[in-house]
């Protein structure tokens, strides 16, 4: 039977390594994706044997692809987008400048002149420039929107499909009951009503996480 990547839990989503092989920590099983990608996976722990004989294990891949450094990623793209258009954005308005001293005297185009199809032409580039300018400075607005999303998701999501989740999640529930017990001796200080509800539900979240989490990274137990 070859080894499958299985849904261990839907929220949050996790795969773990489905085999009949017996694995141990720190052997490689060489993969093939559904894209017909070969990647490496390390085998972290032995997490229990299913009802149907097989034996389920947490991974990292050797690339190092975790979901947070996926995102990452993202991110660096992203800026790097948002970076060239800024770029661009100000190559095309310093190139809008040409004849800015004479456009600035607003001389009138003088129809049928030597000099009208200079000064017809002169005002169409800097048009076009300005415009272009206009373009990529909306596009590295949209990246920089983008970056704010993703760099959101990145702290609500909180992946937990590699062992440096631990300390991840063990921050962020701390920081929550924190807030919890504020809100809890602090009335006054809710900002509405259904405050405390959140806060112990964010608490409850963030355990249920960790409690996952360590099923799949804790060294207890290796």
């Amino acid at each position: 039977m070859a080894d499958i990547l299985k849904v261990f839990s839907s929220k949050p989503k996790v795969f773990v390594l489905e085999s009949d092989n017996l694995y141990r920590r720190d052997d490689i099983v060489n993969y093939t994706t559904k894209y017909g990608k070969e990647i490496e996976l390390r085998v972290f722990k032995f997490i229990f044997k299913g009802k149907n004989g097989l034996n389920y294990y947490s991974y990292v891949r050797e690339d190092g692809l975790s979901r947070k450094e996926f995102l990452k990623k993202k991110i660096e793209r992203r800026e790097g987008w948002a970076d060239s258009n800024h770029k661009k954005s100000n190559q095309y308005y310093e190139a809008a400048q040409e004849g800015k001293d004479f456009l600035s005297l607003a001389e009138p185009i003088k129809i049928g002149h030597h000099s009208e199809k200079r000064h017809r032409a002169l005002i169409d580039r800097n048009w076009s420039r300005m415009g272009k300018s206009v373009e990529h400075a909306d596009k590295a607005a949209h990246h920089l929107e983008k970056i704010a999303t993703i760099e959101d998701k990145l702290k609500s999501e909180l992946p937990i499909d590699n062992p440096d989740c631990l300390n991840d999640i063990d921050f962020a529930l701390s920081n929550a009951k924190e807030l919890h017990s504020f809100y809890k001796e602090n009335p006054k200080k809710r900002p509405h009503s259904l405050s405390l509800s959140y806060a112990k539900k964010k608490v409850n979240d963030l355990e249920k996480r960790l409690s996952l989490a360590k099923k799949l990274w804790s060294e207890e137990g290796l």
